[in-house]
């Protein structure tokens, strides 16, 4: 049985997923409120926290991101909202969610992100350590550093760097990149360049020279910087 919070104040959206998913074994609890959402994240296990945007009280971008940096909870997020745009979707995904599905949704798609989700997040940690130049991932411990500074990633941006650090310095195309992340169950289009874009913010932005590389109609790359 798959345990779900549904942090949404919309009576009859919470009323639609209570009635398609508890006939199929899923066991629901559901917040109305940003702080309420938090604090039922905070004291119970989910497999998956679905996470309206605008809430009264905390909206769901402050919320994710309480929950990933204040309470280091790792639960995968989807993020549900109205707003559709790129920067919509990168504020969703900088904030530390995993997916975003925008409404109005089908519930078979929900149920499809919810599970492929569910199975991203029960993968085993990676048995190794990647170390290119001043960037290293303990996969034991799930971190990531550069220049001796700790980096912060979602679970799935965690996914996109460790591939292409796998791959270094080969070129990783955009079809394998994606296959490598999501395996068959691979999101919208722009769900890959939306991820990148955070995990660039954080690997790239803070210092003097890129690691990630884009190859126009091949793919991506890390590579050493000073050995470029």
């Amino acid at each position: 049985m798959y345990k779900i919070l549904v942090v949404e104040d919309n009576p009859d959206i919470v009323a639609n997923i209570y009635a398609f998913f508890e006939p199929k074994g899923f066991e629901l609890d559901n917040a109305h409120n940003g702080i309420s959402g938090l604090t039922l994240a905070a004291n119970n296990r989910y497999d998956v926290i679905l996470l309206d945007v605008m809430l009264p009280g905390m909206d769901g971008t402050k919320l994710c991101k309480k929950l990933r940096e204040d309470l280091h909870n790792k639960t995968p997020v989807l993020m549900l909202t109205a707003r559709d745009t790129v920067l919509d979707k990168v504020a969703g995904f900088d904030s530390g969610a995993d997916d975003y599905l925008v409404k109005p949704f089908s519930l078979v798609e929900l149920e499809a992100r919810i599970k492929a989700l569910i199975r991203r997040n029960k993968d085993d940690l990676f048995e190794h350590s990647i170390i290119i130049g001043d960037l290293s991932l303990n996969a034991n411990e799930h971190t990531i550093a550069r220049e001796n500074q700790p980096l912060k990633l979602t679970p799935t941006g965690f996914k996109i760097l460790e591939a292409l650090m796998s791959a270094s310095p080969r070129v990783v195309s955009k079809n394998e990149l994606e296959e490598k992340v999501w395996g068959e169950d691979i999101p919208s289009s722009d769900a890959l360049r939306t991820h990148l874009h955070s995990v660039r913010v954080q690997v790239d932005k803070p210092f003097a020279k890129p690691m990630i590389i884009t190859m126009p109609g091949v793919g991506y790359q890390i590579i050493d910087p000073n050995r470029a």
